[in-house]
């Protein structure tokens, strides 16, 4: 996934836009690195990572 398709993502789940592409280019060096780590592909951990990320958001937003 190239890093403007995950900034639209980001924003999509509700990134700050301002932060969109910094996190999404973190987000993509973390997943590169995780699927090495736990030898699975680099699509399987980009949707770990999102779906963590989705979840603090949500958490966020529900002021925990």
């Amino acid at each position: 996934m190239e890093i403007s398709q995950l900034t639209q993502v980001l924003v999509a789940l509700g990134c700050p836009a301002e932060k969109s592409a910094e996190m999404a280019a973190q987000l993509d060096k973390r997943a590169v690195q995780l699927a090495a780590e736990k030898n699975q592909s680099y699509e399987e951990a980009l949707t770990h990572l999102l779906q963590l990320m989705k979840q603090g958001w949500a958490a966020q937003q529900r002021g925990f």
